[in-house]
């Protein structure tokens, strides 16, 4: 079995009854696959950031059964995660080093201003784009967050697409011309990922 089918299996059981948060995980993986592909990513990357979509909430059940429910913070969820992370990552086959780089998301993914590579790029980003609609965030703020947070020209067009922010050809071509920038700006800044973190 493909180690993220069996990864998706492991996660539906750990949040079994709780259809929102399985339906979020399952929305931010599949995006950060398909942002992934759309990015040309290798078959390598594409799998990493899937598996991290798949895992990357999993500190919230930890962090509400030691400060109560509602009271999971994304840092809370940053410092809880990873533990368990890992144990479900060895679980399904995971090498270490997979594992390692995982985990690193997961304990990352609120944290904007540390962003190393491509697959933490994607994964903020596919997470971005679901909390938008879950959370039913206003045009001027998915537009804010778009020009501070997205770099990459596949995320920036399908959040624009997606979430119907109104769309002049100046808007537009400001868009894509700082996710091209970014782009360029984490390859030559060394921190592009090519698969062996």
């Amino acid at each position: 079995m493909n180690k993220n089918v069996a990864l998706y299996n492991e996660m539906i059981a750990f949040f079994a009854g709780d259809a929102r948060r399985c339906q979020h995980f399952i929305k931010v993986a599949s995006l950060a696959k398909q942002l992934a592909e759309s990015e040309a990513a290798d078959a390598e990357l594409t799998e990493l950031v899937e598996a991290a979509g798949l895992v990357h909430d999993c500190g919230i059940k930890p962090g509400e059964a030691k400060y109560g429910a509602g009271h999971c913070t994304g840092k809370i969820q940053e410092q809880e995660g990873p533990a368990v992370a890992r144990e479900l990552l060895q679980k399904v086959g995971y090498a270490p080093e997979k594992i390692e780089r995982i985990c690193y998301l997961v304990g990352h993914h609120h944290t904007y201003n540390m962003i190393d590579g491509l697959d933490y790029q994607l994964l903020v980003e596919a997470d971005f784009i679901v909390n938008f609609y879950e959370d039913g965030t206003p045009k001027e703020n998915i537009a804010k967050a778009v020009e501070r947070v997205f770099k990459t020209e596949s995320g920036t067009k399908l959040v624009i697409q997606c979430c119907g922010l109104p769309v002049t050809a100046f808007f537009l071509l400001f868009c894509l011309m700082l996710a091209k920038i970014n782009k360029i700006r984490l390859f030559f800044g060394g921190i592009r990922y090519e698969g062996n973190l």
